[in-house]
């Protein structure tokens, strides 16, 4: 359990930083740009890793009952969102309400697990 609060601790807070991002940087001049693609991947790889293994070590805690008020689909939902919210947070191309929509559902259920 302490490895899975660890991860969820370790993602809020680069979530934090992902929306400063979003909210202070600007759009890319070229999405299909090679440097920049190649920045993006270098800064967000260890990012894609820890979610993934945040998703493991959620998935394994539910299935022994430890976590309890949160449920596999959510765990698969919340991945996909912050992987959503990485790429967003670069590419910035998507309108402020849906990145914080997918912020706060994220953020609801690092919360709830971690309330558990």
């Amino acid at each position: 359990m302490k490895k899975f609060l660890d991860i969820t601790s370790q993602l809020k807070s680069e979530l934090e930083k992902l929306k400063q991002r979003y909210l202070t940087e600007e759009k890319p001049e070229n999405k299909r740009d090679p440097d920049f693609f190649a920045m993006a991947k270098a800064e967000t790889s260890h990012l894609f890793q820890l979610i993934d293994t945040w998703e493991e070590e959620a998935n394994d805690l539910i299935q022994k009952r430890v976590i309890t008020s949160v449920h596999p689909q959510q765990v698969i939902s919340t991945k996909e969102n912050m992987e959503l919210l990485l790429m967003h947070s670069y590419y910035i191309d998507v309108n402020k309400k849906r990145y914080m929509e997918l912020f706060q559902s994220v953020f609801y259920v690092f919360d709830l697990a971690v309330r558990n």
